[in-house]
């Protein structure tokens, strides 16, 4: 007579393809690790996973596709537009960038695309599609312009202070046998001897606006962060400032004159924290 299924080899497979691993399952299930590897083995649970995962990747691909779809079909209505500037559009969208999305509509070399794809966005019809086709992948996606702007305005604008403090400290001088001792000339008394050094403390993850930090590592020579990419930023900030609200073109206005004119004659800025102060106030 044929033994019975074991039912924990079901329990297990169900578990696999929920995407446990084989060590959680033996020890939800209390077995040897081994005897779940070699279930899976025989009973080929993998083919069965890697089905489930292209199964989900081509619903994620269908629901992409009918929104590009989606997209270019609004585009192609617009008789307002020629042939290449819906094309335009329809690149400029998906890159943000009016160089390669000039080169791909045109068809020309990477010089002449720099020369006339920010003077193709200067065109009041294509800016109007453009405007149109953001708004609606925003909606799309629940971010609100503005959202997306202020996020860049926070990188751009950003004080290293907001996340570590520096500065100098006295510190104990030590020996090998602990503290060093000395008297004191005036008193006559043992007092300890310390020195100036350099100080460095982050403050706590959890008083930080840890988004706009593009690295934090600790190497051989101690802990470090990398703030986000500023210049990049900024020059996010200068193609798009379509998406701003009036209060944070303002903003930006402020920071363009006040930086204008303490520059003036190719001076250097002697204080920019000054400036970002200014422009938040204390709400930064």
């Amino acid at each position: 007579m044929a033994r019975a299924p074991d039912k924990r080899i079901e329990q297990a497979k169900e578990m696999y393809l929920q995407g446990q691993k084989l060590v959680e399952i033996a020890s939800q299930l209390n077995l040897p690790e081994g005897t779940v590897r070699r279930w899976k083995c025989t009973h080929k649970w993998e083919n069965e996973r890697s089905d489930k995962k292209s199964e989900r990747s081509e619903k994620k691909k269908v629901k992409k596709k009918k929104a590009a779809e989606s997209e270019v079909e609004r585009v192609i209505e617009n008789s307002d537009l020629t042939d290449k500037q819906r094309l335009f559009c329809i690149c400029y969208i998906r890159s943000f960038n009016a160089t390669k999305a000039y080169q791909k509509a045109y068809e020309v070399d990477y010089l002449t695309a720099a020369a006339n794809g920010s003077r193709m966005l200067g065109n009041a019809r294509v800016k109007k599609e453009i405007l149109r086709l953001k708004k609606e992948r925003l909606n799309r996606e629940f971010f609100s312009e503005s959202d997306i702007f202020q996020k860049y305005m926070d990188i751009a604008f950003a004080d290293i202070t907001d996340y570590l403090k520096f500065g100098t400290e006295e510190v104990p001088v030590m020996a090998i046998y602990g503290p060093v001792k000395i008297k004191d000339p005036e008193t006559g008394e043992e007092k300890q001897l310390t020195k100036t050094v350099n100080t460095v403390h982050f403050k706590e993850s959890s008083g930080v606006d840890g988004t706009i930090l593009a690295e934090v590592r600790r190497g051989k020579d101690g802990a470090s962060i990398k703030l986000s990419d500023r210049m990049k930023a900024l020059q996010w900030l200068s193609d798009h400032m379509d998406m701003g609200t009036e209060e944070q073109k303002a903003k930006i206005a402020q920071m363009k004159a006040q930086t204008e004119k303490i520059t003036g004659n190719n001076q250097e800025i002697e204080d920019l924290d000054e400036i970002e102060g200014e422009i938040y106030g204390g709400d930064k």
